[in-house]
């Protein structure tokens, strides 16, 4: 049904290329590591003056299938939303996000399990109403406003709550779908891109860290990350920032570089018994090198995994045309 014009609610396009960010807003981001304020327990696995690289070894199961979780998320415009006097405007973002799940089995390859794709309109602006364009609708978020963060900030913020929601709804559908498909219940493991935060209920699950933004070991066992091989992997420890969880460091295949080159920080739920977060971290070592891509490939190898990197192509093809979606938000600004 085709909203009244007397009805839509008034909006406008920014005129600055998404890609660029805002004509107001914050241009500067960190880009050092910090060092952090974690609490650590170095000794969940050996004594802190044992930490050395750990080689592979053989786990105690490996999973009949390997799921990995993805989402991804793009601003398609930035819009002001002015109020009735039209003195003054409320910033918003346009997006459209997606997640994802694909299956590595033997008895079907690679291939997606399931994948959902949404589009939001992010505004402090309370009185905001959803956005019908040609390109689809564009559900109203209203986002509280946050007077120590910029405007821009505070939206992306909320637009990345809804992508870690979409990822949780996927991640369940992902594992009821693979049950009967290619693996018994309770065999197969959650590869989850990203931290495990607010999905670290899920069971048999990873997160995985491509990046690294903070420094939370003490400096003689940091070192140890830096003498890690291929395949190799860090203790396992204990940490708490606002939330707790078991990490370990593991380097995947990669060209020679520099000390940290290659290395992820892999994740999973603080409630297990330490026992079973060595076998999870030990298992990791015989399953994510062999995924590890290449940089002819990806440049984003060899971290990004073959896998995940698929499914954010997939994903991003879900999305639409960036180009078309940008036209059908400035026509349906024009008609509001």
């Amino acid at each position: 049904m085709t909203t009244p014009p007397s009805a839509r609610m008034r909006f406008h396009v920014d005129g600055w290329d998404p890609a660029y960010g805002s004509t107001m807003e914050d241009s500067g981001e960190a880009t050092t590591v910090a060092e952090s304020t974690a609490r650590i327990d170095a000794a969940v696995e050996v004594p802190v003056e044992n930490w050395t690289p750990v080689a592979p070894g053989a786990p105690a199961q490996e999973p009949s299938a390997v799921v990995f979780v993805d989402g991804v998320r793009r601003i398609e415009a930035r819009v002001w939303i002015p109020d009735d006097a039209g003195t003054t405007a409320s910033m918003g973002v346009a997006a459209s996000y997606a997640a994802g799940a694909v299956c590595c089995c033997s008895s079907g390859g690679a291939h997606v399990l399931v994948a959902e794709h949404r589009r939001g309109l992010f505004t402090t602006d309370a009185h905001t109403t959803d956005v019908t364009t040609r390109a689809g609708d564009f559900r109203a978020h209203h986002v509280a406003h946050d007077e120590a963060e910029s405007p821009a900030v505070t939206l992306s913020a909320a637009l990345q709550r809804e992508l870690l929601s979409l990822e949780l709804i996927t991640a369940a559908a992902a594992r009821a779908a693979v049950t009967g498909h290619c693996a018994e219940a309770d065999t197969d493991l959650l590869v989850i891109d990203g931290p495990l935060r607010s999905r670290d209920h899920l069971p048999r699950a990873l997160g995985f860290i491509k990046t690294h933004r903070a420094i939370y070991l003490p400096p003689e066992l940091n070192a140890v990350v830096g003498r890690l091989e291929a395949g190799e992997r860090t203790p396992v420890f204990l940490m708490g920032t606002s939330w707790d969880r078991y990490a370990w460091y593991l380097r995947l295949p990669c060209r020679p570089g520099s000390p940290w080159v290659g290395v992820v920080r892999v994740e999973c739920a603080a409630n297990l018994p330490a026992a079973q977060a060595v076998e999870l971290a030990s298992l990791s070592q015989r399953l994510l090198p062999p995924y590890a891509s290449v940089e002819y490939k990806d440049p984003r190898a060899p971290q990004n995994l073959v896998p995940i990197a698929g499914l954010e192509r997939q994903l991003r093809r879900r999305l639409g045309d960036q180009k078309v979606v940008y036209r059908a938000l400035q026509v349906a600004a024009a008609a509001s």
